[in-house]
């Protein structure tokens, strides 16, 4: 069973929401390449808010995760698309369907 979660919020820049969303869907196949990532969703929270949720079976591989390409290629475009840094919570999870 998952245990462990991830939780990042982004906040697109004004005129960017388009272009955070098409690099969040863009994501996918890198989120399908990580073997520990269980579980990968990006979301539209609100007109520009949008966020990553996903879930792991280990710590390694939510820390995996964190170093990875999807992170890495989020920071890299940060100070184009975000309005401001993004806000990634470590989550635990106690139930789950």
């Amino acid at each position: 069973m998952e245990k462990f979660a991830l939780f990042a919020r982004v906040e697109a820049k004004p005129g960017k929401e388009d272009a955070v969303e098409q690099f969040l869907k863009s994501a996918l196949p890198l989120a399908e390449d990580e073997k520990e990532t269980i579980s990968w969703y990006a979301l539209k929270l609100g007109p520009s808010t949008f966020g990553i949720f996903d879930t792991f079976n280990e710590e390694s591989g939510r820390e995996a995760h964190l170093n990875g390409k999807i992170a890495a290629a989020l920071m890299q475009h940060a100070d184009e698309l975000l309005a401001k840094p993004p806000v990634i919570e470590k989550v635990e999870l106690l139930a789950l369907k």
